[in-house]
């Protein structure tokens, strides 16, 4: 198991639930995010909820569902620099912010999205 795996422990499904719908607001509250999805944000963000819920260690669904999630093979149709690295990033850490989990599973989460923020530029 990997640090990130204790998340779901820390602050179970409902938070992770409310942080994704935190995220997804945030997507549609900023251009560059928004154009990458497209009109109806719904099924994204159960994919997500369901990635991440498995990431941080509940439910294995997504494995299930959609199989491994091979992250940045998934996300080469769209171009990710390091700008829209950074739009993404603080999407997430403001969803984060407004969930306000305790410190340690906080900064487990913190890390997580900014070592796969990240790994996901594909053009620079």
């Amino acid at each position: 198991m990997n640090s990130f795996q204790s998340i779901y422990e820390l602050i179970g499904e409902e938070q992770i639930r409310q942080l994704t719908r935190h995220f997804y607001r945030e997507v549609a509250q900023n251009q560059a995010l928004r154009k990458l999805y497209p009109e109806d944000l719904e099924p994204a963000e159960r994919r997500l909820f369901l990635f991440l819920l498995q990431v941080f260690g509940g439910p294995q669904t997504y494995l299930e569902e959609r199989g491994h999630p091979r992250l940045r093979m998934r996300h080469l149709d769209w171009k990710i620099d390091p700008g829209m690295r950074d739009h993404w990033l603080n999407a997430m850490l403001t969803a984060l912010d407004k969930l306000k989990p305790e410190q340690h599973a906080k900064e487990l989460m913190m890390g997580y999205f900014i070592k796969v923020a990240n790994h996901m530029i594909n053009h620079e």
